[in-house]
Parts: structure tokens; sequence; C-alpha cells
């Protein structure tokens, strides 16, 4: 009896490490596209010459952040 308890609290304990896991990469992940890979896109995108397309994104990226910090609760 002791030793299925045992294993149910292990099989618990092992599930939310994963989702904790999983939770951390994803948060790791957003920080780094979000940091370093968006910055890097645009310089190279100027750098190319392509300013025209560089603009609109940027603006696009500016409303969605404005409106994101407007609606977050």
């Amino acid at each position: 009896m002791l030793s299925i308890i045992f294993l149910v609290a292990l099989a618990w304990v092992t599930w939310k490490f994963f989702v904790l896991g999983l939770k951390l990469t994803w948060g790791i992940a957003k920080f780094v596209c979000t940091v370093l890979l968006f910055p890097l896109f645009m310089v190279c995108l100027v750098g190319v010459g392509l300013i025209y397309l560089a603009i609109p994104i940027l603006i696009i990226a500016g409303i969605i952040i404005m409106l994101r910090s407007v609606v977050s609760v």
C-alpha cells in the first residue's frame, strides 16, 4: 500500500517538473526571440536595403505592443 502511494506521488512530482520545464522553456524561447532575433532581423532588413518592409513591421509591432499593454489585466 505504501509503495503504491509512493509511486503515485512520484508520478505526480515527475509530471509537475515536466510541465514546469515546458513553461520555462517557452518563456526562455519568447525572451530570446523578442530580445535577440527580432532586432537582429530588423537590422538585417535595413542593411540589405528593405527599409520599406522594416518600417511597416515596426509599426505593426508597436501597435500590438500598445494594445497588449492597454488590454492586459
